[in-house]
């Protein structure tokens, strides 16, 4: 009879598979436990939710997903929303693919300097640039016309001053990760630099410009502190609106609940489909 071959050098112990079994399973509790409380609190009446917590609700009602359209205007707020977030999105991917592409791509005087200003803008908090922001929507609206304070254009330019940055550092590390034989080869076959950019560098790096996306719209989609500010009842968006759910005698917890479970629902199925490219935008954006 055969003896059972020696246990390889590099096998794990027991131990530290049980060990992982259970760190990972109050990892997955620890995460999906507020989404249950978020579910359970959005299908029972306001009573039962203001008053003690049970895990096992006594009654199920549908009542507050209809009341979240008619308490405030959901629709409109969600509206805005989408508009403000993909508008900075492609303007923010746009802008940084023709900044990373010439960074990546190009020596030219100020370069290294141009690289580490970019970075370094995301070392400031965003409120430093809440007020000279604000004057300066203001001031141009009073000296030109354009109404930037209190509109989706002039929020969709604050949010570029926060993923644009970021988005243009991703970029060039995703670039400089693309052999530039194959802006070579393009060029050889008669095409400019644009030619190559967009029909050889650009679906190289579709990861690196989806992981990309999927910054500056999470960036745009989950703001508070501008939109805050920088809105009125009519440009007002998701994250500020779900305030409206609090009134000064009483607080909708049961529709606050529905009303973010909704909201939430196209942002996490576009997060879960695009999952793949975002790994590998950021795994290949991260090292050179």
């Amino acid at each position: 009879m055969r003896n059972a071959p020696p246990p390889s050098p590099m096998a794990q112990p027991r131990s530290f598979h049980w060990t992982r079994r259970i760190f990972l399973t109050l990892l997955t509790v620890f995460t999906l436990a507020p989404v249950y409380v978020m579910l359970s609190s959005s299908l029972k009446p306001l009573q039962d939710v203001q008053g003690s917590f049970r895990w096992i609700p006594s009654g199920f009602t549908f009542r507050p997903y209809i009341d979240i359209w008619h308490t405030v205007p959901l629709a409109k707020y969600f509206v805005n929303s989408v508009i403000v977030s993909v508008s900075a999105t492609v303007a923010s991917v746009a802008v940084a693919i023709f900044a990373a592409y010439a960074v990546s791509r190009y020596r030219f005087r100020g370069r290294k300097f141009f690289t580490v200003t970019v970075l370094s803008t995301q070392m400031f908090p965003g409120i430093l640039f809440l007020l000279p922001l604000f004057l300066i929507f203001v001031n141009i609206g009073n000296s030109t016309g354009i109404a930037l304070y209190g509109s989706r254009g002039g929020l969709i330019l604050t949010y570029l001053t926060f993923s644009l940055p970021f988005s243009i550092w991703m970029l060039v590390g995703y670039f400089d990760s693309i052999p530039r034989d194959l802006d070579e080869a393009a060029m050889v076959d008669g095409c400019g630099p644009l030619g190559a950019l967009f029909r050889v560098v650009v679906p190289a790096a579709v990861p690196g410009i989806v992981a990309v996306s999927v910054y500056a719209f999470m960036t745009a989609w989950g703001e508070v502190l501008f939109a805050s500010v920088m809105t009125n009842d009519t440009t007002r968006t998701l994250a500020v609106g779900l305030q409206g759910y609090a009134t000064q005698t009483d607080v909708y917890w049961n529709q606050v609940m529905a009303a973010s479970l909704v909201v939430s629902v196209p942002v996490v199925a576009g997060f879960l489909l695009l999952q793949r490219y975002l790994v590998v935008g950021l795994t290949a954006g991260a090292v050179k």
